[in-house]
């Protein structure tokens, strides 16, 4: 496996953890989607400048 595939596989993780239907989450306000908004910014630019 390539890194970009385990950073998309994380990624995915996150959100389907941080969806705001689980019971443990519902309380967290923006705090965990902003973290991975910024996350898949990150890697959306390390996509476009071919790093990973």
């Amino acid at each position: 496996m390539t890194a970009s595939t385990i950073l998309l596989i994380l990624l995915v993780l996150l959100v389907i953890g941080a969806l705001p239907s689980w019971n443990h989450s519902r309380n967290w306000g923006y705090g965990p989607s902003g973290v991975i908004g910024t996350l898949l910014v990150v890697l959306l630019l390390f996509a476009v400048l071919q790093k990973v």
